[in-house]
């Protein structure tokens, strides 16, 4: 590591600390020549795939993109920002998996899906509408029929359509 201070090309590492998320190294160093000490952070580069657009154009993949796809889906969801950046987290984990160098789009839609599924009904059948340029009525009701199949009873909420009555009604019934 060349020192900032001096035109030395080397410097001494005097201590090595992990970051306390396990993901970056601190290192303190020193100039043998000039004695001037400084902090230097090692990284893991990721290599992420390239994205392949749909009129097949090429484009680097964008994180933020990403994560303003999550947060559009999950607006006004009681979702935490921290349950956010774990579905984030792990569609990016996916897209380093598949050891692929370019994935297409559609794929990457795929992995997002199946984050909003875990985290949010809604937000899942937001998304799916875009996603999957829904036409009409019956196709949220087809995709919300097939979320119903997919998700195991514990996780499917059923409310009842039909009952229209007040909520004071309601409570006085049970």
């Amino acid at each position: 590591m060349h020192c900032p201070f001096c035109p030395h090309e080397d410097s001494r590492v005097i201590d090595s600390r992990v970051a306390e998320d396990g993901s970056s190294i601190r290192r303190r160093r020193e100039c043998p020549a000039c004695g001037e000490r400084f902090s230097t952070v090692e990284q893991v580069e990721w290599r992420l795939p390239a994205v392949i657009k749909s009129d097949g154009q090429r484009e680097a993949f964008d994180e933020r993109k990403l994560r303003t796809g999550f947060e559009r889906a999950l607006q006004k969801r009681p979702v935490s920002a921290e349950r956010i950046d774990d579905a984030v987290l792990a569609v990016v984990n996916d897209l380093r998996k598949s050891g692929e160098r370019e994935l297409p789009s559609r794929r990457i839609g795929d992995f997002v899906m199946a984050q909003l599924k875990l985290l949010d009904q809604v937000a899942y059948v937001r998304f799916a509408s875009v996603y999957r340029s829904f036409e009409d009525v019956q196709d949220f009701r087809e995709e919300i029929e097939k979320l119903q199949r997919d998700l195991p009873a514990a996780q499917t909420l059923d409310l009842p359509l039909e009952d229209t009555a007040p909520k004071a009604a309601r409570a006085k019934k049970g």
